[in-house]
């Protein structure tokens, strides 16, 4: 059972109504189908994975390439009173541990992480555990091989398919 996405979506970003094929791509997501979404730049791509984590009960995990966009995210996601990290690299081994504690018992909806810090062991553990309720590739364009922007790193985030089975990926 999930909140309605309407819902949601009013009481947490504002808006009234989806735009282009936002509703479509939730709804297919809250059916536990993985969708693939290509949008322009500003087309809303980011409520297509925010409003349907939020919309029941667990948290999403999101594999971003830039710290940039993962900070902005969540500054935006906190602004709006939801709980959101960030694990990216140079956060000291402890303070991982203890993030990642958070993840799994502290409440939170969304964990943002770099593809490179989805290849460690103790993070792929604590995910394993942690009640995820979608998984969102943001910036998928990077996991061709041929494009100027290739990240190898990318090529792992097959793991999650690994490590949460059934878990639907957008």
């Amino acid at each position: 059972m999930h909140k309605n996405p309407k819902d949601v979506l009013e009481q947490f970003w504002g808006f009234s109504t989806f735009r282009g094929s936002q509703k479509k791509v939730i709804d297919a997501v809250l059916n536990k189908q993985d969708v693939l979404a290509l949008m322009p730049t500003g087309g809303g791509k980011s409520l297509c994975f925010q409003v349907p984590a939020m919309a029941q009960d667990g948290l999403c995990i999101v594999v971003s390439p830039l710290i940039a966009l993962i900070q902005d995210q969540i500054s935006n996601l906190k602004q709006r009173g939801i709980k959101a990290m960030a694990l990216t690299g140079g956060i000291p081994f402890n303070e991982l541990v203890t993030l990642l504690d958070n993840g799994l018992y502290g409440g939170y909806k969304f964990i943002y992480l770099s593809p490179e810090r989805l290849q460690q062991e103790l993070v792929q553990d604590k995910i394993r555990q942690m009640n995820v309720n979608l998984i969102a590739i943001d910036e998928a364009h990077c996991i061709s091989q041929w494009g100027h922007d290739f990240r190898p790193a990318y090529l792992e985030c097959a793991k999650l398919r690994e490590l949460l089975p059934g878990t639907p990926i957008i």
